[in-house]
């Protein structure tokens, strides 16, 4: 039997283009974290040669979202603030590890970390807060 995170995970993605034009496939879940991983394409760098950072942020949101929802109820993100440590080049993997630091009855807080495989130090690091409406999502 799914749980409750997983239920909510296939509901979302299943309307959720970025995320699945992004390639990002699920590594793990429950409630209140969820890992990503994509690898970097062509089509997501910047005139650098360089992983977009609206890329990385976007993978960053995507794992938010799956963990602050994991709970069932409707949690969008009402501020987000990304550092950008390195570069992902074309072909990195990147694992995005989202986990719930705080958690409300009307906000939660959540921290974004994301490495890049074969490389010790992480390139990315999110910390966004989401609004935890009363509605639950319907699965």
């Amino acid at each position: 039997m799914k749980s409750k995170a997983k239920k909510v995970y296939d509901s979302m993605m299943a309307n959720d283009y970025c995320t699945q034009w992004l390639g990002a496939e699920l590594v793990h879940l429950e409630e209140g974290k969820c890992t990503l991983q994509m690898m970097v394409k062509k089509e997501m760098l910047n005139g650098f040669g360089t992983l977009h950072g609206g890329m990385a942020y976007s993978l960053a949101d995507s794992a938010l979202a799956f963990a602050a929802n994991s709970y069932g109820r409707i949690s969008p993100l009402i501020n987000g603030n990304m550092s950008y440590s390195k570069s992902a080049m074309i072909g990195d993997v990147l694992t995005a590890e989202a986990k719930i630091i705080s958690l409300g009855n009307k906000k939660a807080d959540i921290d974004v970390t994301i490495t890049c495989k074969g490389h010790e130090e992480p390139f990315y690091f999110f910390r966004g807060t989401v609004y935890r409406t009363s509605k639950e999502h319907s699965i």
